[in-house]
């Protein structure tokens, strides 16, 4: 690869600061939706909230700080590379309790596509950030792709993941009494 990793990355600052804002959004929508759930999202269901809800919320974070990171002009390619793939082992690592708890343990009955895209799919993305670091200590030009693919794979996991809660507490909110007639 020749050229600085700022100016390679320049191609790709609009694809990150897209990606980052919507997922640093999608973080203060999981909040609000959290608040709107209280009703749901209580003592009782402490398990399914760090079970589904949590590492949600870490998904997005962690895309929202992949972003941040990428956009940092002052990086090489041994201070970027070593970032990423520390944080794609911590990310490995936070889904592995997941895997462990939804897999292993079936603390949960939930259905293929959750055990999909709560436990499996975002390990996957945790890999590609993982593999993006060690690719760009060795300078491959594949590196930035494998990034954005993590990127992506995360963001389509986190936000099926947050229509699932969202439909999940819809389900089980109260219904309010009717308001009583005037006859």
């Amino acid at each position: 690869m020749h050229g600085s990793l700022a100016e390679l990355l320049r191609a790709w600052h609009d694809f990150y600061m897209l990606v980052g804002t919507a997922s640093a959004t999608l973080v203060g929508l999981m909040f609000v939706s959290a608040s709107i759930g209280a009703s749901i999202y209580n003592e009782s269901h402490r398990g399914a909230m760090r079970a589904f809800v949590t590492p949600t919320v870490v998904h997005f974070s962690a895309m929202l700080f992949i972003c941040i990171l990428v956009m940092v002009p002052s990086h090489t390619f041994v201070t970027l590379g070593v970032l990423l793939g520390v944080g794609g082992l911590l990310g490995i690592a936070h889904s592995a309790i997941v895997v462990f708890a939804l897999l292993v343990r079936h603390r949960f009955t939930i259905d293929f596509s959750d055990r999909m895209f709560y436990a499996l799919i975002p390990v996957l993305g945790y890999v590609l950030v993982a593999t993006s670091g060690i690719m760009l200590l060795v300078q491959s030009s594949w590196s930035f792709n494998v990034i954005a693919a993590a990127v992506l794979v995360l963001l389509v996991a986190a936000i099926r993941n947050a229509w699932d809660m969202t439909v999940w507490v819809v389900i089980r909110a109260p219904i309010p009494p009717a308001p009583p007639s005037q006859s």
